[in-house]
């Protein structure tokens, strides 16, 4: 069975040194761990074996081999596999500063185009399905040789050419995805995806389910239910998710104060707001913000 464990919810990999991050055909059946976090950069995340769901943008989406998953810097996400009882789970997964991608892409405007619609298109879906396993597969192994011997003053340059390599079979295989969105633009909300829509608009404020409940035309008791049997997490763990990543963004890039950080996230006692930054961080929101000027 799947571990999750609320804590460190919040993954910020260190980019600012190297700006990609590579990991080919791990199998994380035994390692797997169910938890909210945000990455520093965008992580392209492709399933080899494995079923599943991630929670991403308000959505729930399903996951199974051949499907590849876009979350964009600092958005805040959640994978459920299935794993146990004969059920394996392998990805591979790509981590990188998009700005430094899209410096590399410039000569190359339709790919470029496509790149910055994957990453800042707002209708644009975040998970590409159906794409031939074979081929990426082929394409994940040469890729994957060529880094291991790759000599170290040339590696930011092969790990780049091996992503605009990915984005162009992406391109090639569903790019059709990207230019027609509307079937999924319109597709009706579940009753779960409304809730984390209805916290998106109010995570800022003094949380009240029954206000919630009201929101979604449930009952508070049923509305409880509906969400953890939907996304695997109750309600207030994701509304904490939602707080404490937004928390560490402000931390990274505004100059208000650590308090009123916390009173920006619907947080109003400060001490509260301290111990839960570092119960889900592991720092306290001071040395989260000197560690970001750094």
């Amino acid at each position: 069975m799947p571990v999750y464990n609320p804590m460190k919810m919040l993954n910020y990999m260190n980019l600012n040194q190297h700006p990609v991050q590579l990991s080919f055909s791990k199998d994380r059946t035994h390692e797997f761990v169910e938890v909210y976090h945000a990455h520093q950069g965008m992580e392209l995340l492709y399933v080899e074996t494995g079923e599943g769901h991630a929670v991403v943008n308000q959505q729930i989406v399903a996951l199974s081999p051949g499907s590849l998953v876009v979350f964009r810097p600092f958005q805040l996400h959640r994978i459920q596999m299935k794993v146990g009882s004969g059920a394996t789970y392998i990805r591979s997964l790509f981590i990188f500063e998009p700005s430094v991608l899209d410096e590399f892409l410039k000569p190359f405007a339709a790919l470029q185009s496509f790149f910055q619609q994957i990453w800042k298109g707002d209708a644009v879906p975040q998970v590409f399905t159906g794409l031939p396993e074979q081929a990426v597969g082929r394409l994940l192994d040469d890729y994957r040789d060529r880094l291991r011997r790759a000599p170290q003053d040339s590696l930011l340059e092969e790990q780049v050419l091996f992503l605009i390599a990915l984005l162009q079979f992406v391109k090639f295989h569903g790019g059709a995805d990207v230019m027609a969105m509307s079937a999924a633009a319109s597709r009706k909300s579940t009753t779960a995806e409304l809730v984390m829509e209805w916290i998106e608009e109010h995570y800022t404020e003094e949380f009240e389910l029954d206000r919630l409940a009201k929101a979604v035309h449930l009952s508070p008791n049923h509305v409880s239910a509906v969400f953890k049997q939907s996304v695997g997490t109750n309600i207030t763990e994701y509304l904490t998710a939602r707080r404490i990543r937004q928390a560490c963004w402000l931390l990274k890039t505004s100059d208000l104060t650590v308090q009123a950080i916390g009173q920006a996230i619907g947080l109003s006692s400060f001490p509260y707001f301290c111990q839960l930054f570092k119960k889900h961080v592991g720092v306290s929101p001071y040395r989260f913000k000197k560690s970001s000027q750094l």
